[in-house]
C-alpha cells in the first residue's frame, strides 16, 4: 500500500517544547478552557498564587473581597475533537518541500497526540467529493496509530474537494458542542456559508486554511506557468511576470472572503503557509483564543 510521508518526530518535539513552556495559557492540562462550550463549569474561588497566570484573576471578587481571588472550575466530560479533512487531488500540490497534504497531515498528527496526551476524545473525516474515511472519536495513544494510519495511506487521497458536503456530514454525524477543526485549502467556488453557519452554531468550529506559496502569489523571474481550475480542471498558461499583480490580488481576496465567512458565522479561522513551520502558529492562535474565550 502507498503511503504519504509524514515526518513526525520535528514538530512533536517543538510542539512539546512550546506546550510546555505555554503551562499557563491552558494548550495542555485544562487546555480545553481555551475553547468556548468547554464542558467546565465553575466550582469556587480561590486566593491567588504567584504561579497562577494573572489572566485568571476575578477583580470584581477580589474587589468584594479585598483579596485576590482566581476562580476554580472542574470538568463536566472529556472534549470530542474532530478533524475534517480536506483530502482532494489539489491538496497534493506543493512548490516547497512539503505538499499541501503532507502539511496537513503532520498538523493533524501533532494536534491529535497533544489532545490525546490531555485525556480528551479524537476522531477523524477525510473528504473530497465523498467522505473517504471516518474514525470515530475515542481516547488512548491506540487512537494516535489509527489517525496517522489513515492520514498516510494514500488510497483515500484524490477526487475534486466539496465543502458543501463534508460540512453536511458533520453537521449530521458529529456531536453538539464538539470542537471542529476544519483543514482544507478551501480554493472553491462553492458558496458554503449557509452550512457553514449551521455547523458554527452547532460545533466549535476552526477553519485551518492550508496554503501553498503559490497558491497566494505566482513566482517571479520564471517564464510560463500552467494553471488549472479548481472545479472543471480547465488548464491555462500564463506569464507570472504580467499577470503576477493581478493573481496576488485575486488570491488575497479569496482569503479574505473565507476569512470573513468564518469569522461572521461565528466560527475562528488561521491561515498556515507550507513554507513555514505552523507548530508556533499554532500555539499563538490558542493562545489568543484562551484570552478571548476567558
Amino acid at each position: 500500500m502507498a503511503r504519504l510521508k509524514i515526518n513526525l518526530t520535528p514538530s512533536l518535539q517543538k510542539l512539546d517544547l512550546m506546550v510546555k513552556g505555554l503551562v499557563n495559557t491552558k494548550f495542555m492540562g485544562n487546555y480545553a478552557s481555551t475553547f468556548k462550550g468547554t464542558g467546565l463549569e465553575f466550582a469556587d474561588y480561590r486566593n491567588y498564587t504567584p504561579s497562577d497566570d494573572s489572566g485568571r484573576i476575578d477583580w470584581k471578587a477580589s474587589h468584594r473581597s479585598g483579596k485576590l481571588l482566581v476562580k476554580e472550575f472542574v470538568e463536566e466530560r472529556n472534549l470530542n475533537v474532530y478533524f475534517l479533512v480536506d483530502v482532494s487531488s489539489k491538496m497534493m500540490l506543493g512548490s516547497v518541500s512539503k505538499l499541501k497534504c503532507e502539511y496537513s497531515a503532520e498538523l493533524v498528527v501533532s494536534l491529535t497526540y497533544t489532545i490525546l496526551k490531555a485525556g480528551d476524545f479524537v476522531g477523524l473525516a477525510l473528504f473530497s467529493d465523498k467522505i473517504n474515511k471516518i474514525v470515530f472519536p475515542t481516547s488512548g495513544m491506540k487512537q494516535f496509530q489509527s489517525i496517522s494510519d489513515s492520514l498516510s495511506n494514500l488510497s483515500l487521497y484524490g477526487g475534486e474537494s466539496n465543502i458543501k458536503k463534508a460540512l453536511d456530514f458533520a453537521l449530521k454525524n458529529f456531536g453538539q458542542n464538539s470542537l471542529v477543526l476544519f483543514i482544507s485549502d478551501f480554493i472553491t467556488t462553492q458558496n458554503f456559508e449557509e452550512e457553514l453557519r449551521l455547523a458554527a452554531k452547532k460545533f466549535d468550529l476552526i477553519g485551518i486554511m492550508v496554503r501553498d506559496p503559490i497558491d497566494i502569489s505566482l513566482p517571479k523571474g520564471t517564464g510560463q506557468v500552467l494553471l488549472q481550475g479548481s472545479e472543471l480542471g480547465e488548464k491555462i498558461l500564463i506569464s507570472p511576470n504580467k499577470f503576477g499583480l493581478e493573481y496576488a490580488k485575486e488570491t488575497k481576496k479569496d482569503i479574505s472572503k473565507i476569512n470573513h465567512s468564518f469569522e461572521s458565522s461565528g466560527a475562528d479561522f488561521l491561515l498556515l503557509n507550507t513554507s513555514r513551520p505552523f507548530e508556533q502558529e499554532l500555539v499563538s492562535f490558542f493562545k489568543r483564543r484562551g484570552l478571548k474565550w476567558r
